[in-house]
């Protein structure tokens, strides 16, 4: 019996420290926190990494964003210097892309996470 308290005890400490290994490795948040963060973090930055049509396209974009394609991301990488100590959502089409610019941002020392659903989930919820 406390063989198997042990396990149990052992199971759960070994699923909690994964849990959060895997938030940390793919921070993300859902179209209701960014719009919430939006409304109480004055210092949010916003990243959108689509193309520059994409941005003037039917699903156009959130006022006030800092914009850098994902494909220009780690060349431009300095740009985004003076928001080092500021929470960056970073958004695209559905979530895809902002995911691959979310991993360069960590991996290059920014606080990001991936905006789930993009500007696609962002519209939809103003319906």
């Amino acid at each position: 019996m406390v063989k198997f308290g042990f396990l149990l005890i052992s199971l759960i400490f070994l699923s909690i420290n994964i849990s959060i290994a895997q938030e940390k490795e793919n921070p993300s948040m859902s179209i209701s926190e960014l719009k919430e963060k939006m409304k109480t973090n004055k210092d949010l930055v916003i990243l959108d990494v689509r193309t520059e049509e994409e941005l003037h396209g039917p699903l156009g974009h959130i006022e006030g964003i800092v914009h850098i394609p994902v494909q220009e991301l780690k060349s431009r990488i300095g740009e985004l210097e003076k928001f080092s100590d500021k929470e960056i959502a970073v958004i695209c089409r559905t979530g895809n892309r902002s995911g691959v610019a979310t991993q360069i941002l960590q991996l290059n020392g920014f606080d990001a996470k991936n905006v789930l659903g993009g500007m696609v989930e962002y519209r939809r919820s103003e319906n």
